[in-house]
């Protein structure tokens, strides 16, 4: 049994344990509602950063279609580029066939001539002519025919140089189209190009404002359990305190009831020895005698 100094002591233990005991509890509920504090604002800025990730993925697509697109039409705009350097070599050599095709003949339309030979072949074979003569109009049609074919061969490389031109002209306007459209597809690349190094660089800073939170969210978490293998201590030490006190009680209370029994036997014995000798017994007398009932 524990000496009066003894369980003075324990109690004072026990009432100091709760007080540190319930600053524990009360400072560990603080610590726990900083951390889930630290987590809503952490994860908020994982959402941005998700959320950002998303869009740059989305723009990267974009960008690198459009990438994809310009390369095609710039390979379109240097096959047409080509194809028109080709036809404005061949402009110049049909330019050139007509040059000196024009030193030979003069600039006359071939229809006519034609017409001409055609007139006098038929006078050949329907009028009757002496010979001399039709000798004679043979020498006029191979002249003729002659000036005929070089005029005819002007003609067709006048008409070829226009087709070519009019080619030339139709790949012109499509390589200018294509270039325009390069040209706007190109600007919408770099813009979105140059909103993905924006956005890459927000998402570079909410990582480190997110790792951030990560080391003070870890510092709270390494409190909390400092805290708790601190209070699991004093509550041991609590229970052990507890337990020494309750036994001291359960022991003073049956010492208690042990002295209570025993003055109340001597009671009753003195009750019994006053009834035996006739002496008159009071209340206290009876209610002892009756408590062995």
């Amino acid at each position: 049994m524990l000496t009066p100094e003894e369980t003075k002591e324990a109690q004072t233990q026990v009432n100091e344990l709760k007080t540190q005991i319930k600053e524990l509890r009360t400072r560990l509920n603080q610590i726990n509602d900083q951390k889930e504090d630290l987590f809503s604002q952490k994860n908020k800025i994982s959402e941005q950063i998700k959320k950002l990730i998303n869009e740059t993925v989305k723009l990267r697509k974009e960008r690198n279609q459009l990438t994809s697109e310009v390369k095609k039409e710039k390979e379109e705009r240097k096959k047409l580029n080509t194809d028109v350097q080709e036809k404005i070599k061949k402009i110049k050599e049909k330019y050139q066939e007509t040059k000196t095709t024009e030193r030979k003949a003069p600039v006359e339309r071939p229809g006519p001539i034609k017409a001409m030979i055609d007139r006098m072949e038929s006078q050949i074979e329907t009028s009757a002519m002496s010979f001399e003569k039709e000798k004679e109009m043979m020498k006029k049609i191979k002249v003729l025919r002659k000036k005929y074919d070089q005029l005819k061969q002007a003609n067709m490389a006048w008409e070829t140089t226009h087709e070519l031109s009019q080619e030339i002209r139709s790949e012109k306007e499509k390589a200018d189209t294509v270039h325009r459209e390069i040209q706007e597809k190109a600007k919408n690349s770099q813009e979105k190009h140059e909103v993905i190094i924006q956005e890459s660089k927000k998402i570079d800073e909410l990582k480190a404002d997110e790792e951030k939170f990560n080391k003070e969210i870890l510092v709270k978490k390494e409190e909390i359990a400092k805290i708790n293998t601190e209070l699991e201590g004093k509550l041991h030490e609590l229970s052990i305190f507890n337990s020494k006190l309750n036994i001291e009680n359960r022991e003073k209370r049956q010492d208690r009831e042990k002295t209570k029994a025993k003055k109340l036997s001597e009671r009753k014995q003195e009750a019994e020895e006053k009834f035996k000798k006739g002496q008159k017994l009071t209340t206290e007398d009876i209610l002892a005698m009756q408590s062995g009932e």
